[in-house]
């Protein structure tokens, strides 16, 4: 059997059963559309938020960021990991005691306002469109390199999958089909990495394998830090991003995470507070399964890129780097015509000829270190369950911002259960034509840098205005609004500047990247609240009773 053939056997299988889970589990109330009914269990729903957590970026791109960048890419697994440990901490039970389905549910309510309410969709909207940009393009990559098309054609046939069993089974068809994609996922990133540091190391164990020495007797660190300078890179374990915007980068991607509406929503899905917190701990079991391997993939991926291709003559390249050239994903440049590859560094008297996009490293690895061919295909349908776990939850949120919170609560309060759910598909489609457009022509190189965007627009517009929800009485609808709308317009003013209009590094703000800048949209978000809420009435005493009660300690323990 080829590896083409296995690959479409181990995807085919695996769409099978995600179809079959939506389709035997779709929803037929709003309430199952919403919050899949309320009574998912702390266990299905902890594996079920661990999948939608797993998205393209953390699958597939944040490895290979890591692999190209070394101590840099560190800040997604500080930010990524810190914000969720954040979000279940200060967040979630306190909204989830509030019990409403959405985020633009709970700010409505809390800053008792038809304007703050109208204010959340639109910064909803903004997060997960920008969200699933990023997974539409993780899609198209694994497309791609699958059946060797067009990364445009790949994110067109993923987004169709996309739209069948998110818009068919709402919440409660995609909660039990991320439960099957989080257990797809989990063998794919760690079997792989199990072969590959066993080979590189003699350790089974990858995240022991890392900081272990190589078969050869050489700690694995220092060799890859050899390797580098002499290619003219910086050391591996040395970074080159000033402390400052590492700094913001990670807090922007911390803070962001405690924002996002897709994440927050999983927990609505559970019987009650004492469920969410047991949940939480399920989840963040789960995740850590894939972030304690990711640095170890990240690690190996790169020495085993080089150690495949550098210094090769063309005529000997290996099979797997035709297949990745077809699809554009690698590229050789024979700039002195020696017919041999260098893949060389800024620092090195020699030019570069090797031209690679971070998003290719994890799917490459396999075929790199020569595994079994059922390896690849396993690891090719985690890469797929990954991108489009996390898309069919994006979109459901989107969906409901625009059927829930701003058709049935702000436009057509009349609205029926099946009108509702109607609009809540239709405007899924529509989001996924955007999506799919921004998929084939994406605003950032790597799919990692694109949803830190989304991160960043979330850390500016809903953390500061949640956190003053809940844990500040005098915080008024004005100030939560007018904080929102600062903090959400200049980052994302600031983001398509660099990215769309032809912004250049020397202009950036105290050096500070567009992946960084949604932490100085918070702090604008945060001192714009609290100056106007000071010179602006004080909230309605109903309000303040109801944060009140949110906040209370007993309330929380037992419900």
């Amino acid at each position: 059997m080829s590896q083409e053939v296995l690959n479409y056997l181990f995807i085919g299988l695996s769409f099978a059963l995600y179809i079959s889970i939506a389709f035997r589990t779709r929803a037929v109330s709003t309430k199952e559309f919403y919050v899949a009914g309320g009574g998912v269990s702390p266990l299905a729903n902890g594996m079920a938020t661990a999948a939608d957590w797993m998205s393209a970026a953390t699958f597939i791109s944040m490895a290979g960021t890591v692999a190209i960048s070394g101590y840099d890419g560190s800040r997604f697994l500080m930010g990524w990991t810190g914000g969720f440990v954040l979000l279940t901490m200060l967040m979630v039970p306190y909204l989830r005691k509030f019990g409403k389905a959405t985020v633009p549910d709970f700010i409505g309510d809390r800053y008792y306002s038809r304007g703050a309410r109208a204010i959340a969709v639109v910064c909803a909207i903004f997060i997960c469109m920008t969200y699933i940009m990023g997974q539409m393009r993780g899609v198209g990559v694994v497309f791609s390199q699958l059946f060797g098309i067009s990364i445009s054609a790949g994110v067109l046939i993923g987004a169709t999958i996309v739209f069948f069993y998110a818009g068919l089974g709402g919440m409660k068809g995609i909660t039990y089909t991320q439960v099957a994609q989080y257990m797809v996922m989990a063998f794919a990133y760690t079997i792989p990495a199990l072969f590959i540091s066993f080979m590189i190391t003699g350790n089974v164990f990858p995240q022991f394998g890392l900081v272990d020495e190589t078969v050869a007797g050489v700690p694995f660190l220092e060799k890859l830090d050899n390797i580098n300078r002499e290619l003219g890179f910086a050391a591996y374990t040395e970074g080159s991003l000033s402390k400052l915007n590492m700094f913001c980068i990670t807090a922007a991607l911390m803070c962001g995470t405690a924002g996002l509406p897709h994440v927050i929503v999983r927990y609505f899905t559970v019987k009650n507070v004492r469920a969410v917190r047991i949940s939480a701990a399920w989840t963040l079991a789960f995740i850590a399964v894939i972030y304690l391997t990711a640095p170890a993939i990240g690690a190996f991926s790169r020495v085993n890129l080089i150690e495949s291709v550098n210094d090769v003559p063309g005529s000997e390249l290996p099979m797997w780097f035709e297949n990745f050239e077809k699809t554009g994903q690698i590229t050789w440049n024979d700039l002195n015509a020696d017919g041999i590859v260098q893949y060389r560094g800024s620092n090195h008297s020699e030019i570069n000829e090797l031209v690679f996009g971070t998003d290719m490293m994890v799917m490459a690895n396999p075929y790199m270190a020569e595994l079994p061919m059922w390896v690849v295909a396993l690891l090719m349908a985690g890469c797929i369950a990954a991108a489009l776990s996390t898309a069919a939850g994006l979109l459901l949120v989107l969906s409901t911002s625009i059927a829930h919170d701003l058709m049935k609560k702000i436009i057509k309060p009349n609205l029926s259960d099946k009108e509702e759910v109607k609009w809540a598909r239709l405007a899924s489609f529509g989001a996924l034509v955007v999506a799919t457009f921004f998929g084939i022509n994406p605003p950032a190189t790597f799919i990692a840098k694109t949803v830190a965007f989304a991160f960043g627009l979330a850390a500016s517009s809903f953390f500061p205005t949640l956190l003053m929800g809940i844990f500040s009485k005098r915080m008024n609808k004005l100030g939560g609004m007018a904080g929102m709308s600062v903090g959400l317009l200049f980052t994302f003013s600031y983001i398509v500047y660099f990215q769309f209009l032809g912004g250049i590094e020397e202009q950036y703000l105290w050096g500070i990247t567009p992946e960084g800048i949604g932490f100085i949209g918070m702090i604008l978000n945060f001192v714009v609240s609290f100056i106007v809420c000071t010179f602006t009435p004080r909230p309605p005493e109903e309000v303040v009773s109801m944060v009140e009660k949110i906040r209370s300690p007993e309330i929380l323990i037992n419900n």
